[in-house]
């Protein structure tokens, strides 16, 4: 790989992290609106809506036979599908900046699947790294001020669920990408995406007879820039910039930079939304990060270590 491409795929896994960040307080904001599904149902209109619209304009990037488009199914279920939908029920009944720093821990369990599944080798650095980010994932569960409340808990187990989510879709795209494009899978992943979430939300409201609640946050200017974010930003770009990095680095080495969501994340929390932060939760987040740095430091294949000594 080019130091061009290094450096695309490294600025593509940065802004991935940063806008995952955020993320969390737009959602929070959304779903003070509106009900979970119906959150999910706007943000994929609009992000597939805008990849269409994009798609047209460029005339490509969406040919695929229907045993291709069966095989990127099974991604699409973790992710899109699960990972938003686990993330918005979750944050139902947690903060954003434990969204943040949980999110924090999906590295780590990238990692695990990375080397049980594309056999890549795990260091005893890394080991130790991943017993220090699970104890810091088990200090901010046992930090919260509402003590271990049924909610709260389910909260915590939404998101984890979430970053499980997340872990598997790296590993299962990283393996997608030696023979499709990013774009290509970005596609079918938000296709299937808006499919499911728009059924689900129209057969939930014809159930319960509900339909004008699906129109009704439209009148809220927050409601429509919090899916307008959603939706272009935290589901079609972090898709496109997550399959670029995956199509460029190792699973491991691109999941290290969600390290940054939970500094976001703790930060835009506290300033827009006025969450208290403790310090048992700063604790928390960082061993996480120091886990996550860690359990992800690469060793350098031989083409790298010929362009740093080139440098």
């Amino acid at each position: 790989m080019t130091r061009q491409g290094l450096r695309l795929a490294y600025a593509a896994a940065v802004l991935n992290a940063v806008i995952i960040g955020f993320s969390f307080l737009f959602a929070k904001i959304a779903l003070a609106y509106t009900h979970p599904l119906d959150t999910m149902t706007y943000r994929f209109i609009v992000s597939f809506g805008a990849l269409l619209l994009w798609l047209q304009v460029q005339r490509g990037g969406r040919k695929l036979n229907m045993r291709a488009v069966m095989r990127i199914i099974p991604l699409a279920l973790l992710y899109p599908i699960g990972f938003f939908t686990l993330q918005a029920y979750g944050l139902q009944y947690a903060t954003s900046a434990e969204g943040g720093m949980l999110h924090a821990f999906t590295p780590v369990l990238t990692m695990g699947f990375a080397a049980l599944l594309l056999k890549e080798q795990i260091t005893p650095l890394q080991t130790a790294s991943i017993v220090l980010s699970a104890c810091g994932v088990s200090i901010i569960v046992m930090s919260q001020d509402r003590g271990v409340e049924l909610s709260g808990l389910l909260g915590i187990l939404l998101l984890l669920a979430s970053c499980l989510a997340f872990a598997g879709y790296s590993v299962m795209a990283k393996s997608l990408l030696s023979h499709m494009t990013p774009i290509n899978i970005t596609f079918w992943m938000q296709g299937i995406g808006v499919v499911c979430f728009v059924s689900a939300s129209f057969s939930m409201h014809m159930t319960n007879g509900t339909f004008y609640k699906l129109i009704e946050p439209l009148s809220s200017l927050p409601f429509v820039a919090s899916i307008l974010f959603l939706g272009l930003l935290s589901s079609l770009v972090t898709a496109l910039t997550a399959n670029y990095a995956l199509s460029k680095l190792e699973a491991s080495r691109a999941a290290v930079f969600m390290n940054l969501s939970p500094i976001v994340s703790i930060a835009a929390g506290a300033l827009f939304l006025g969450e208290s932060i403790t310090i048992w939760q700063l604790v928390g987040a960082a061993l996480i990060l120091i886990g996550v740095v860690g359990a992800n430091r690469p060793r350098p294949n031989k083409a790298e270590r010929q362009l740093h000594a080139a440098e």
